[in-house]
């Protein structure tokens, strides 16, 4: 997936105050742009974007007036970076769930028994959901606390981080296991959008395995696709988070660092 690169010219202080860069404030439009209902490529692609704005951590975070700001902002990295770890705790879980259940059907193509594996499977996904609604109520709150934090650059940022955030539980949840009416409510979106994500593309292909007598092993091959597709998935996004991850901590430092001077 190819991510255009866009490089930052050093500024000084009093013309980060007056304006913001073009480029900064094109890719924030684009970011923002992102519907919820977007595919899982798109939302990497701007995950990873997300990414590299925050790389230019040394620029952006000029954009703080005094240190009521500051500290507003060094709050919201923690809400950041408590919610990154709580996604890639939900990938791992994913990650986990799919690897249990492709090594069942790869030893058991055509034996009955798959059916426990595939039960075993919907209960890790009702774990998994209750988790993304814990994660999205926490996100909706950080997002609240900080409405009237400003509208300079970095917390435009932050705010369009968060969303993505909640873009990507929404990408992970499922009508078919479970507490998707309390997801959308949470995301302020219709249960019926006619839209099937990767998630519940596998999940559609198990519930077809559980409806038969006998298991054929030209649908458990169909699933077997499907769950690839879906842990390839999984690792892009798991890769972003990382990275993202790190960025977030070092924008941290930078905060930490511009505070203490102060």
């Amino acid at each position: 997936m190819a991510i255009s690169q866009t490089h930052f010219r050093s500024i000084s202080l009093p013309s980060r105050l007056q304006s913001k860069p073009t480029d900064l404030e094109s890719d924030l439009q684009k970011l923002k742009s992102l519907q919820v209902s977007a595919t899982s490529e798109a939302i990497q692609s701007g995950l990873l974007r997300i990414a590299e704005l925050y790389n230019s951590a040394e620029e952006i975070s000029q954009c703080h007036e005094d240190e009521k700001s500051m500290e507003e902002s060094l709050s919201g990295s923690v809400e950041l970076l408590d919610g990154c770890n709580a996604i890639r705790e939900v990938f791992q879980m994913m990650k986990e769930n799919i690897q249990t259940l492709q090594s069942a059907l790869r030893r058991k193509v055509m034996d009955s028994s798959v059916q426990t594996y595939i039960h075993k499977y919907f209960c890790c996904r009702k774990r998994i959901n209750k988790s993304i609604v814990k994660t999205l109520k926490t996100l909706k709150k950080s997002e609240q606390m900080m409405r009237n934090n400003g509208d300079c650059a970095f917390r435009e940022l932050t705010r369009i981080t968060m969303a993505i955030f909640k873009s990507i539980l929404f990408l992970l949840s499922s009508r078919a296991s479970g507490g998707f009416s309390l997801v959308s409510k949470l995301m302020n979106r219709r249960e019926n959008d006619g839209v099937v994500s990767e998630v519940e593309s596998v999940e559609l292909g198990l519930m077809s395995l559980q409806k038969t007598r006998s298991i054929e092993g030209i649908r458990v091959v169909e699933v077997q696709k499907k769950l690839q597709n879906l842990e390839a998935i999984v690792d892009g996004f798991d890769g972003g988070l990382e990275r993202l991850f790190r960025q977030l901590l070092h924008i941290r430092v930078s905060l930490l660092n511009i505070l203490t001077d102060h």
